[in-house]
């Protein structure tokens, strides 16, 4: 459209009889409408044009970058730049005669201009998150926060460039006037500053990757990570609720990642069995004949006893108290026990260290603290497979003549009572 066409509709209009304010006002308003009937079709045979092309494209592809554009409606958005050049170039002349109409439709085309270049970039950054994300050595790294800077940077020049257009100041003296405000927008996006800068940290560190078990106690937190983004981590608990924790808090706080353990040959137990002091004794000969007949410690219980009883004949050692020279205990021969079983337990790493250790004494007893690696890592089998092995070890513990310690409990002190003499429930005529 030129100015002759549109004043040739103004003189058309005069020579139909309407006065001149009239024909003025009505040549703009059909001028106006023809042009935004004309962009609006333009703009829908775009976009049929560019959806064909584009999914008949990205069927044809070997990569699937190109499906995540469509997905994201980059084609779409692409789709509205011509129509919005033609407004911009061919709507202000319909207002020629109307100063101050001319230039608010230009600041509105600008206003249009720059929503979609944001959604574009938008769009444009979701596909690129999309896509990284099917490859297998970026599935793990926090990609939504990278995305996010992206989206800070691109909104912060997008709302500088409309306040430019608004108030036709030059962006640069925006530039200026936040350089002098910085104290103040430092202090507004402080949990953004340190969202970015941890995020940073945590990638480069590689401290957490999404799927990694993590334990956050101060947040109770005790699950996988799902997502991890410039102000916030999601971790999906075990019991299916979602904790968010702040991502400079893994930079700031003390937390657990069990990614090391995940990636190792085993999972560690380590429990302790609570051994009641007074069960604690010295083995009799018949004590360890009685031993011998455990299969997997006979071997040694006779070589050990063989090994005592000549070194106590040697040196002339008078036996007829249990405590002079050397000796076996029950609970000596029952650590050995205990070692030998894991040793030959199918579900205990055998390359990882495994030992039966005791611990100093404690007021409810001694602690036998078994420390191993269990082959299979899997949170269900590994609790299966400790307790079979407690199960065992304390259904053994008998055989050695000893006992768990246990808090009392009131049945278990009158029985004591009564067992030793003491005064206990009277009963009359049989009944209490």
């Amino acid at each position: 459209m030129n100015n002759g066409l549109r004043r040739l509709l103004y003189d058309y209009l005069i020579q139909s009889g309407l006065e001149a304010n009239t024909a003025a006002y009505l040549n703009a308003l059909i001028l106006f409408i023809g042009i935004i009937l004309v962009a609006l079709l333009m703009d829908y045979i775009l976009w049929k044009l560019f959806r064909f092309l584009s999914v008949r494209f990205a069927r044809r592809s070997k990569t699937n970058f190109d499906d995540f554009l469509v997905f994201n409606k980059v084609p779409r958005y692409v789709a509205h730049i011509i129509p919005l050049i033609l407004l911009y170039r061919y709507l202000p002349l319909a207002f020629l005669d109307f100063e101050n109409t001319e230039g608010i439709i230009f600041k509105v085309i600008e206003i249009l201009a720059v929503i979609l270049v944001l959604t574009l970039i938008r769009s444009l950054l979701r596909s690129i998150k999309d896509y990284l994300k099917t490859l297998p050595h970026m599935k793990d790294k926090p990609l939504d926060s990278y995305i996010q800077v992206f989206m800070i940077f691109a909104w912060i020049g997008g709302i500088l460039t409309l306040f430019a257009v608004l108030t036709d100041i030059s962006i640069w003296n925006f530039f200026t006037a936040l350089g002098a405000a910085s104290a103040v927008i430092l202090l507004i996006f402080k949990d953004t500053i340190l969202g970015l800068v941890a995020s940073i940290q945590v990638s480069i560190n590689d401290m957490v990757r999404i799927g990694d078990w993590v334990t956050f106690e101060k947040f109770g937190a005790d699950g996988n990570v799902t997502e991890i983004s410039l102000a916030t981590v999601k971790v999906q608990n075990f019991d299916k609720t979602i904790t968010t924790i702040p991502t400079y808090s893994l930079i700031s706080d003390s937390f657990k990642n069990w990614r090391g353990m995940q990636a190792s040959g085993g999972r560690r137990i380590k429990r302790a069995l609570l051994i009641k002091q007074k069960s604690i004794k010295f083995l009799t000969a018949d004590n360890i004949e009685t031993l011998k007949g455990i299969q997997i410690i006979a071997k040694y219980v006779e070589t050990r006893n063989s090994t005592i009883d000549t070194y106590n004949k040697e040196h002339d050692i008078d036996k007829q108290l249990a405590i002079n020279g050397r000796n076996l205990t029950n609970i000596g021969v029952f650590r050995k026990y205990v070692e030998t079983y894991l040793k030959n337990h199918s579900a205990i790493n055998q390359t990882m260290t495994l030992m039966t250790r005791q611990l100093p004494p404690t007021p409810q007893g001694i602690p036998l603290e078994i420390y191993a690696f269990s082959s299979d890592k899997r949170w269900e089998n590994y609790e299966y497979i400790m307790a079979d092995i407690f199960d065992h070890l304390l259904a053994a513990l008998p055989y050695f003549e000893l006992e768990v310690f246990e808090l009392p409990t009131s049945f278990n002190d009158g029985l004591h009572k009564v067992e030793n003499g003491m005064e206990g429930p009277h009963f009359k005529d049989g009944m209490p």
